[in-house]
């Protein structure tokens, strides 16, 4: 059983920053990607951005240049930090990871969401 745990959203201003954090814990015999996504009110979810297990990062246009993630392999973490907040930004992002758990299976796990609001 896997349980991830998502943190640091919350309300900032346009051009502020927030870093959003996800971490996975339980019975994980190795983690392959790690992507954030995110899901604004009556849109679909989409991908934000995405890291390999080898570090190889992909963003969405959108944010390139001001989002980074970042991944630490040692604490089973994934991190999203947020520059240059625009209002356009606003919805509740979610952490995708996909696990190799101790049994050799591979699930996909999503974190629970944190509200992200950027006033203007």
């Amino acid at each position: 059983q896997v349980q991830l745990v998502e943190s640091g959203g919350g309300l900032v201003q346009a051009g502020g920053s927030l870093r959003l954090s996800c971490l996975a814990s339980g019975s994980i015999f190795s983690i392959n990607s790690m992507a954030w996504y995110r899901q604004a009110p009556g849109k679909e979810r989409d991908m934000v951005a995405t890291i390999t297990s080898g570090g190889s990062t992909n963003y969405a246009d959108s944010v390139k240049g001001r989002f980074t993630i970042v991944r630490d392999n040692a604490k089973n973490a994934v991190y999203l930090q947020m520059n240059s907040l625009k209002p356009e930004d606003t919805a509740v992002y979610y952490c995708n990871l996909v696990i190799q758990t101790v049994n050799r299976s591979q699930y996909t796990y999503w974190g629970q969401g944190t509200q992200v609001t950027v006033s203007s």
